[in-house]
């Protein structure tokens, strides 16, 4: 079995402005530099072959390359029951469009569709009880925070091996936009 998932990788300039966001929380598992990432589509845990059929089916997916724009944080979760914080990635037509291709395509593998809604972000911290007042104080400090634009011309299916120190999330395979 291998853990799966389909995102965009965040520049290195972009991944040292997000790392000065992190901290004033309690508790707070911040996300490795290195792990940051903008998910296009949670695969999860998936046989070799139907790992094989997932490359095939994004090698397929079609789309322009685009920019997106970084604009405040948010959070999953509320007070005390919060689960992680992250920065808003601005929804834009080419960024839904790519997402859209890709969840066409793992459908077609044979996936069932994603139920989620999707929330365009990047994960900056995971959470567990934290004090309210302390995440409520994050979302203000950092409510201005922007960034971009963000070049994308690829997006990648990279593998997620969950150890005891954290997630290791590797890049497998690189698919070019036009």
């Amino acid at each position: 079995m291998i853990r799966l998932f389909v995102g965009l990788a965040v520049p290195e300039t972009l991944q040292t402005r997000l790392t000065s966001l992190c901290g004033g929380v309690p508790g707070a598992r911040w996300v490795k530099p290195e792990n940051r990432h903008l998910t296009l589509r949670f695969i999860g845990d998936v046989e070799e072959g139907i790992a094989e059929d997932v490359d095939a089916a994004l090698a397929t997916v079609t789309a322009p390359a685009f920019s997106y724009d970084i604009s405040g944080v948010g959070q999953f979760g509320k007070g005390f029951k919060t689960r992680a914080l992250w920065a808003r990635v601005t929804p834009n037509d080419a960024l839904r469009h790519l997402q859209a291709k890709i969840e066409a395509a793992m459908v077609n593998a044979g996936l069932p569709p994603e139920q989620r809604k999707f929330t365009p972000h990047i994960t900056l911290g995971r959470l567990k009880n934290p004090p309210a007042e302390r995440v409520d104080q994050f979302i203000i400090d950092h409510a201005a925070f922007c960034d971009g634009p963000v070049p994308v011309s690829r997006f990648t299916l990279f593998s997620s091996f969950l150890s005891s120190s954290g997630a290791i999330y590797t890049p497998e395979v690189d698919y070019d936009l036009q």
